[in-house]
């Protein structure tokens, strides 16, 4: 039964500090969230005639070209804080073009390198050992269930055994 004069399991500080950790924790998770996302950048596509007229009226902030097997792109940094992307055939003589106009504006130009891909190591000995552990842990945690519930079982039988077992015949001459 509940007692009047026991004390409280929680207080109220304790209670009311626990509520506020987890606010705290709640708005910073938010914060952070939102930050993620608003720290990548999305392109949105363009044409390659915009971008000229957006170059020949000075509201480009710098180009980055990108240049591809077939096909290239160069990511443009607006005044406006936009950004956008032309997609260029590597044959045709437009980046060069867009560079001299850029230039001449004064607009910084990049031209990206692309990396080497390395090849993919094979990490299937590792997995192996991974696996192997992961075994040798299932196996171990078994046989300990295992003999736990076995010595529970005999645990039961033959500790309380004088109360459970069945009652001793007596002599036939003896009256009980």
């Amino acid at each position: 039964m509940y007692s009047a004069t026991r004390a409280p399991l929680f207080s109220r500080t304790a209670v009311s500090a626990a509520v506020s950790a987890a606010c705290l924790l709640a708005a910073l998770l938010a914060l952070s969230a939102t930050a993620l996302g608003a720290s990548a950048i999305h392109f949105e596509p363009e044409s390659l005639s915009a971008l000229e007229g957006q170059l020949h009226h000075g509201q480009v902030h710098a180009l980055s070209i990108h240049p591809g097997a077939v096909t290239g792109h160069v990511h443009v940094s607006l005044n406006d804080g936009g950004h956008k992307t032309v997609a260029y055939a590597v044959a045709s003589a437009d980046v060069a073009h867009l560079t001299a106009i850029a230039r001449a504006g004064g607009t910084p130009v990049a031209v990206a390198k692309a990396k080497p891909k390395k090849a993919a190591k094979a990490a299937k000995h590792k997995l192996r050992y991974i696996a192997a552990g992961i075994l040798v842990v299932v196996i171990i945690v078994v046989a300990a269930v295992l003999l736990i519930d076995r010595r529970r079982k005999l645990g039961e039988a033959g500790g309380d055994g004088v109360a459970d077992s069945a009652p001793v015949p007596s002599p036939p001459g003896e009256t009980t």
